[in-house]
């Protein structure tokens, strides 16, 4: 009995050391056992050790020599990118969006391209075909994924298998729908809402970088928002936070006037794609068929798209104020589809009018750098951070 529990706190130490050395290795780019000692607090034998096992499973690898003190040289090791593959995907209503990254976080293929449907197995089918072609250009299989992130709308009941709240991708609220994700790519993924990974993206690559306290405000053909608080996503408890089409925020009682806006909500209803076309024509502007119709006749002068860009100021500053007060955030980014293209229409106008409506000084309002890849970029954060530990975990010892 001894013996056993001896070894098993052996294998347990080791993998502690192993996982600090390749957690400093990666953290460093380039490193050499000596620094890896002195980063880790770990003895010199340990590290060697520790480095034989990483580089032996294939983790690391050696990258030449750096000389060193008295004429010696330390052998260098890195990271190797191949150990491991992250497939991210953003599922939108017109597009689809995928990228395949190694270990360390290179992009090795990306693609484009429009949704080829609707219906379930139609969109499972595109994505199987979309993971296949990236793998080929990266010389390996789907199979040789090792993890996949899907970025939906909605929220993904873990315990039904369903997509709740997701209206443009009809059929995912059923039992079980979420599972056709699991042969796409790899054997291993993880279902995350859009716009949560958007601000996850925001703060590992965009705007949200060193802000503890942010939150990103996607408006497009839905809306909805991320919400990072002390540097971390919140999700809620049923994974809902952020949900702000719901928000009573519109035109009107939306149970006696808007009965249609229930299914979507009477914030999204008005302050959507479509719904920033439908408060244009109601206004008197019936030529308007986009949003960026409205926005380019507003550009140019016309003072009905003039008016109902100012309504759209009015509804998203009522938004940002409820928001604010609850969640005092330091930085708003605006992004989606609409948010993005409002920069020079928006953000004065909103900033000023959100002043007149909370106590305090209102948080910065910003339009995102990332632009349609935000989904995508935070589907990568996550993944790369998880994929990590998977193949970490893939090579542990099972005693």
């Amino acid at each position: 009995m001894q013996t056993t529990n001896t070894a098993s706190t052996t294998s347990v130490l080791r993998v502690m050391n192993e996982r600090a050395v390749f957690a400093e290795t990666f953290r460093l780019g380039t490193v050499s056992r000596p620094e890896l000692a002195q980063q880790t607090g770990l003895s010199k034998p340990t590290v060697a050790v520790a480095l034989t096992n990483l580089e032996r499973a294939g983790l690391l690898r050696r990258v030449g020599t750096r000389a060193g003190a008295a004429g010696r040289s330390a052998m260098l090791y890195e990271v190797r990118p191949e150990a491991g593959w992250v497939f991210a995907v953003d599922v939108g209503r017109s597009y689809v969006r995928v990228g395949l990254a190694d270990l360390v976080g290179t992009i090795v293929a990306r693609k484009d391209e429009p949704s080829r449907g609707t219906r379930a197995r139609d969109l499972v089918a595109q994505l199987t075909r979309l993971a296949e072609e990236l793998a080929g250009q990266a010389g390996i299989t789907r199979d040789d994924i090792t993890l996949a992130v899907f970025g939906t709308p909605g929220i993904h009941d873990k315990a039904t298998g369903a997509l709740h709240l997701a209206p443009n991708l009809p059929g995912w609220d059923r039992r079980g729908s979420v599972e056709r994700l699991a042969g796409i790519a790899g054997s291993t993924y993880v279902v995350e809402n859009d716009v949560d990974l958007a601000a996850v993206g925001e703060a590992t690559y965009g705007l949200g970088r060193g802000v503890r306290h942010f939150v990103y405000v996607s408006i497009g053909t839905g809306t909805g928002m991320g919400i990072i608080i002390d540097g971390r996503l919140y999700r809620g408890f049923r994974g809902a936070a952020g949900e702000i089409g719901y928000l009573p925020i519109g035109e009107g009682d939306p149970l006696l006037e808007q009965p249609a806006a229930r299914p979507r909500g009477m914030f999204e209803s008005v302050a959507s794609a479509d719904g920033i076309v439908g408060v244009a024509r109601r206004l008197g502007l019936p030529g308007a068929v986009t949003a960026k119709d409205v926005f380019d006749a507003a550009r140019a002068g016309e003072e009905t798209a003039r008016l109902a860009v100012s309504r759209e100021v009015d509804h998203v500053s009522h938004a940002l104020a409820g928001i604010t007060a609850v969640l005092d955030p330091e930085l708003v980014v605006l992004g989606g589809g609409v948010g993005s293209q409002l920069g020079d229409l928006f953000t004065s106008p909103l900033t000023e009018r959100l002043r007149t409506l909370v106590a305090l000084r209102p948080p910065r309002i910003e339009v995102s750098t990332l632009g349609p890849d935000a989904v995508l970029l935070g589907a990568l954060a996550i993944g790369l951070a998880e994929a990590r530990t998977l193949v970490l975990d893939r090579t542990a010892p099972t005693r």
